[in-house]
């Protein structure tokens, strides 16, 4: 391999794969990406065997080949280099020789052989979605999403299409996020499908750096985005999603409206003083108030108040304050909802204007 590449370019890929890179693999070709170039394009790709993403971009080819070289090592050096343009070739050992200016570097790297292969989407269903619609979708459920790797079936974000419309839901099951969206022309599938939350999150990244729509494909083990010269496969979560429907409540009959950064400002406040590991503040409801309060018995206590808009009578229940206040960060509207019923049953929180978007957040005791 022997090609001349402009610099800038290069570095928005490299620095597009990093994320990606698996950075302790017990397979060291996971750390290094793969380089190819054929007729005027050189291609790379990176994958953790979970997410995969390749992206070309044009170049001025003396010599066609391959190589791996360590994603993090070549990020590094290019954006340290200030030339324009970046002579990349590859030596008779398998290193990639990197010339610039007075710079020279040699990295070594690992036969091309062994980088795994991208994958291939056989019968599959094909479509098209606006990019910032699918954005907002990830932006309001991915960061419910399970950490726990024990409960692999909920680590990720399920995936909904019928009916003419896209359905996304995530749950830790202390919580649950759920939006939906019509979409014309959107094909349907039989059963919802899991996308893991680190491939979501990639898509996400993605996305946000292109206006108005990608194409996308699904097939029975991967979900691929393609967007201009980049894509992005990423591997489902093999797994039964919990009932979603069963959890979100149906019989909420109080109603409490509040101004949501108000809200946002008090739970922030309150919980300072609150245990760090439940985090746990009391709603503690009249007409016409609120009153939030926390206490440790390392700490203290904590206590204050906001006029809200509530008529249902007097009712204590205690939340987790930070998952109360990531639903809040994500909705739009001046003023929040949080529909209750008691203080053993979950709560709904949404926006005062119907935008497809409801949060399930479940008590606790305080």
């Amino acid at each position: 391999m022997k090609c001349k590449i402009q610099r800038d370019g290069f570095l928005r890929t490299l620095q597009r794969v990093q994320g990606i890179v698996e950075k302790r693999s017990t397979m060291p070709v996971l750390s290094n990406i793969l380089i190819e170039t054929l007729r005027d394009r050189i291609k790379v790709t990176a994958t953790d065997l979970e997410v995969f993403i390749n992206e070309s971009c044009s170049v001025s080819i003396e010599e066609n080949g391959s190589a791996t070289v360590n994603a993090k090592k070549l990020f590094e050096i290019i954006r340290e280099l200030q030339s324009e343009y970046i002579d990349l070739s590859t030596t008779t050992t398998g290193s990639v020789r990197i010339r610039s200016g007075r710079s020279l570097f040699n990295i070594l790297g690992l036969p091309a052989a062994e980088f795994p292969s991208f994958p291939e989407l056989d019968a599959c269903i094909e479509g098209t979605v606006g990019s910032g619609m699918f954005q907002e979708m990830i932006y309001k459920t991915c960061y419910a999403a399970s950490t726990d790797e024990t409960r692999y079936n909920i680590n990720g974000v399920l995936l909904e299409m019928e009916g003419g419309g896209m359905r996304m839901v995530a749950t830790d099951g202390h919580r649950l996020s759920l939006i939906e969206r019509d979409v014309d022309g959107i094909p349907e599938i039989e059963k919802g499908v899991i996308l893991p939350k680190k491939g979501v999150m990639e898509i996400k990244k993605l996305l946000e750096e292109r206006e108005g729509s990608f194409d996308f494909a699904l097939s029975k083990s991967y979900f691929a985005v393609k967007t201009g010269d980049t894509e992005i496969v990423i591997r489902l979560i093999d797994g039964e999603f919990p009932d979603y429907e069963q959890v979100v409540p149906k019989d909420n009959d109080k109603r409490v409206v509040a101004g949501r950064r108000e809200l946002i400002g008090s739970l922030k406040r309150v919980s300072i003083l609150s245990s760090e590991r439940m985090k746990g503040v009391k709603f503690s409801l009249s007409d016409g108030k609120l009153d939030l309060s926390s206490s440790s018995p390392d700490l203290g206590e904590a206590r204050e108040e906001l006029d809200v808009d509530y008529s249902g009578g007097d009712m204590e229940i205690g939340y987790n304050a930070k998952y109360f206040i990531d639903a809040l960060d994500v909705i739009e509207t001046d003023d929040v909802v949080l529909e209750v019923k008691g203080e053993l049953n979950p709560g709904i929180i949404r926006a005062t204007v119907s935008d497809g978007y409801t949060y399930v957040i479940m008590p606790m005791r305080i």
